[in-house]
């Protein structure tokens, strides 16, 4: 299958319409969701319109939106994508289920898209928005070496945008 990207302990393979159901209870977790989609609880529809641009974008282009699983186990550990950031370019997003946590998957998985982001698939810079109290998620784009570059106003409160440049 084309666009899978592995690493040493996780594969990410492009979301198809057989994980409806399987994301739609990971995006629905409230630990998941909490500084997903503003809070917001999807639908069905919304997880499949989701899955269906991310198979557009994988048409089209080298980013969509991946399923995390676990090589050993092949457990679903949460998701990872690259997406419109208004009109400043694409930016990194993932998501783990409470059982994955501190373990160095998200991490390891946005690591491998912000590779593919930046190598195969040309991108010149990723970037990445976080909210300024998902303290985990900071320290992960920090890893990934990402630096800060404005604050700007969210729903549920400020967001710090990050970016990293392909050279540099």
């Amino acid at each position: 299958m084309q666009h899978v990207l592995t690493t040493d302990r996780l594969e990410l393979r492009p979301a198809g319409a057989a994980d409806l159901a399987a994301l739609l209870a990971h995006w629905t977790d409230p630990d998941v969701r909490r500084f997903l989609f503003d809070g917001e609880v999807l639908t069905a529809g919304q997880v499949s319109e989701a899955i269906a641009a991310g198979e557009r974008d994988f048409a089209a282009s080298a980013r969509g939106l991946w399923l995390i699983r676990e090589r050993a186990t092949g457990a679903l550990a949460g998701t990872a994508g690259l997406r419109p950031l208004e009109d400043l370019g694409l930016e990194i997003t993932y998501s783990l289920s409470p059982p994955f946590w501190g373990y160095g998957y998200a991490t390891e998985a946005a690591r491998a898209v912000v590779e593919h982001a930046l190598g195969p698939a040309g991108l010149s810079e990723v970037l990445a928005e976080v909210d300024e109290g998902n303290a985990a998620s900071i320290a992960v784009v920090e890893r990934l070496g990402m630096t800060p570059f404005e604050t700007v106003p969210g729903l549920l409160g400020p967001m710090i945008r990050y970016r990293r440049s392909a050279h540099g």
